[in-house]
């Protein structure tokens, strides 16, 4: 701005003409005042998907071969939602949330759910002070930063709803007194595949709340033998240790980064091109439920997120097709038709992406 500006300057002088510094500097301050410094912006961008990728790589060292899901996770954090993890025992679930922990130097809670826990267990309740001769609160697990609800569908509907009101208000009611959540604070559910004995489907309400389902599989064979390796080196631990891992951020840095994905430029087109993805899931055949304008906002968000993984301080359609099955998964029901015959959510979504014309770039 400022070279374009001298051009016109010294263009509109003769030789025999002296600069007027005043007249100069004047003009800089209103050009200044009129647009803000994009380096700026910039450079916050750049700080913060920096940031995140050095979290990224720290977590690949823990969680072995499984990059797609620990992308998911950041990009989560990033946008500030919560995630619901699927995936069988023995994959690592526990232990990437106590991994994220460490690396982002948040406090952590874990919630073994089960079919006798009580939403009270989890939010916290009033019990009688004898002493004072009167009411005390005792605030459960759920009032922390990072937490973990392990095998969430392993409780039922009453208890799982517990988790409804700090999930969208971030607060939580007890007593009729509202206590507020610091930001940040992230909810990481695990569940174990519905068809597995002893688990209750979640009530379409939570899983709206989610803003990604994260779908954590086997690892490839190459993986899996460096992982038994590292573990019998003991260059990894076998009981969650992530003793090796160092804090790379904090509390600001986290709440940094996330003001950052904010900053990101989303254009016009590629907002249209979210909107119709979501608006086509309604009328698409094979489902019975399509997404709501919760699916729309969710999408782009996570795109703006995206793009700052990976050093872009704008949206492209790659970056909505990167995050559209995380947030479409879980909010699409198939219809009775497509189960009798066997579709798959996965190869539905991929042809919804196939379908669907993206923006050129």
């Amino acid at each position: 701005m400022s070279e374009i500006h001298d051009t016109l300057t010294t263009t509109g002088q003769t030789n025999d003409q002296p600069r007027d510094q005043t007249s100069d500097q004047t003009a800089d301050n209103s050009q200044a005042a009129d647009h803000p410094p994009a380096d700026t912006a910039s450079t916050a961008v750049v700080a913060a998907g920096d940031t995140a990728r050095r979290i990224e790589s720290s977590l690949n060292q823990v969680l072995v071969g499984q990059h797609q899901v620990v992308r998911d996770i950041l990009v989560a954090l990033v946008t500030s939602g919560h995630v619901l993890i699927e995936g069988v025992p023995g994959l690592g679930k526990t232990l990437l949330v106590r991994a994220l922990s460490r690396c982002l130097a948040l406090d952590a809670a874990r919630i073994q759910f089960t079919p006798d826990l009580m939403p009270t267990d989890i939010t916290g309740h009033a019990i009688y002070d004898p002493k004072s001769e009167s009411f005390r609160i005792r605030k459960g697990p759920a009032f922390t930063q990072l937490l973990l609800a392990d095998e969430i569908n392993r409780a039922p509907a009453k208890t799982q709803a517990a988790l409804l009101e700090v999930m969208q208000e971030q607060q939580i009611t007890i007593e009729g007194k509202a206590f507020h959540l610091p930001a940040p604070f992230m909810v990481l559910a695990t569940q174990n595949p519905i068809d597995q004995e002893g688990t209750y489907p979640l009530p379409e309400a939570e899983l709206d709340r989610f803003l990604f389902k994260v779908l954590i599989d086997y690892p490839g064979i190459d993986d899996e033998n460096r992982l038994v390796r590292m573990v019998l080196d003991g260059t990894i631990g076998d009981a969650l240790d992530v003793s090796s891992l160092s804090a790379i951020t904090d509390r600001d840095g986290v709440l940094a980064m996330q003001d950052a994905a904010r900053q990101i430029t989303l254009d016009a087109a590629v907002l249209d091109y979210a909107v119709r993805l979501v608006r086509e899931t309604r009328d698409y055949a094979g489902l019975s439920r399509g997404a709501s304008p919760r699916a729309s906002i969710a999408l782009t968000r996570a795109a703006r997120a995206h793009a700052l993984m990976e050093g872009r301080d704008f949206v492209v359609p790659d970056d909505i097709k990167a995050v559209a099955r995380p947030v479409l998964r879980h909010r699409l029901c198939l219809s009775a038709d497509a189960e009798i015959e066997g579709v798959q959510m996965e190869d539905l979504l991929s042809r919804l992406l196939e379908q669907v014309p993206a923006p050129r770039q």
